[in-house]
């Protein structure tokens, strides 16, 4: 009897051991699992939260006209002996407009540029004014037609003239304005950007601009293809008069088009690269000679109002309408839908033509 009890006490001893031991395995195995678990855990949630997190690109701004620095506007000589021309390519915006003789003349609009030579340089004429002021632009000319020089008066153009310059002293390079000694006058007169700058500084005009642009850029590009009106305009020719033709030829590859006129390819003297432009802008306006008593064959320009012409850009052109209500306010474009074109970010050659101009676009 006292053995079996012996015997009994033992086997229970042994049977709480075993149990002990499998609670313990059983414990050890479930904190095993629960420290696994949440390693998974720490290694699989960054990879969750990038999944998840919104890929945000960088927000695309207009580059043709940025900054804040105000433009200046620069009459630029447009006879064949003032070819090639200093700086083209480096203005936002060339205006052509026909002068007296047949012959046109640019205005090149620049904005936050280094342009160290820009010209030649040649005088005002008054029409231009308008689209000096529309852009908000320094005005810089060498001299001036007497229909100018009164506009600027009276419009209160800031404008730098070349000719307070002009003390008969010989100009030299690193003065406001100076002379090429390669070309001849009036041929030969250059700037550069910089010093004109210091100068309207030193006059107590504006050097800043918070002004929008004419022209309703977009970083979208502009194909036209979606417009039921569009034309194939890979070559485009607006003959301004029996003098002076101009031809824009559009290069697929670069998406742009090269500038000719009068059958010579115009190139930029500054590194003798073609004269190119994304976009042009043609516009359809009345000229007519002024009776201003000098018979020089003066020009007048029926500018304001709404005219008829084509945004052309990519290869293709549009019919848009050109509506001006005053001389200082900006020019509105708009297509067939009476909607205000989008515009490529890029320069743009602004072609202000007669209205009897034999216009080609093909």
């Amino acid at each position: 009897m006292g053995k079996s009890k012996k015997k009994s006490k033992k086997g229970s001893k042994i049977l709480i051991v075993i149990l002990l031991l499998a609670i313990a395995g059983v414990g050890a195995f479930l904190g095993y699992k629960y420290i696994q678990d949440n390693k998974t855990k720490e290694v699989s949630t960054p990879t969750a939260v990038n999944e998840t997190e919104p890929v945000t690109e960088p927000e695309k701004t207009v580059q043709i006209y940025a900054g804040t620095e105000r433009p200046i506007a620069c009459m630029i000589d447009n006879h064949s002996d003032a070819w090639p021309q200093f700086s083209i390519n480096k203005a936002y915006a060339v205006y052509e407009i026909i002068v007296e003789g047949g012959e046109t003349r640019l205005m090149a609009v620049f904005k936050g540029s280094d342009a160290d030579k820009v010209g030649p340089m040649r005088s005002s004429r008054h029409y231009f004014l308008d689209y000096a002021l529309e852009n908000d632009a320094i005005y810089a000319h060498i001299g001036w037609s007497p229909q100018a020089q009164s506009d600027i008066r009276t419009l209160g153009i800031n404008n730098v003239n070349g000719l307070e310059y002009d003390t008969g002293r010989a100009w030299k390079e690193g003065d406001v304005f100076w002379r090429l000694s390669t070309r001849y006058a009036p041929h030969n007169s250059i700037c550069d950007l910089a010093t004109l700058k210091t100068a309207a500084a030193s006059k107590g005009y504006r050097t800043t601009s918070d002004a929008k642009s004419v022209l309703n850029y977009t970083t979208d590009d502009v194909t036209l293809a979606e417009n039921t009106d569009a034309i194939s305009a890979t070559t485009v020719k607006i003959p301004f008069s029996n003098l002076q033709s101009v031809t824009f030829e559009y290069n697929p590859e670069t998406g742009r088009y090269t500038r000719y006129a009068r059958g010579k390819t115009q190139t930029d003297a500054v590194d003798e690269t073609n004269i190119t432009t994304k976009n042009i802008i043609i516009t359809k306006a009345e000229n007519y000679t002024l009776s201003d008593g000098e018979n020089k064959g003066r020009q007048g320009l029926r500018n304001t109002g709404t005219k008829d012409g084509y945004y052309i850009t990519n290869g293709k052109a549009i019919p848009i309408t050109c509506t001006k209500s005053d001389r200082s306010s900006k020019t509105v474009y708009k297509n067939a839908n009476g909607e205000e074109i989008q515009v490529n970010d890029g320069n743009t050659f602004f072609e202000i033509c007669p209205l009897d101009t034999n216009l080609t676009i093909q």
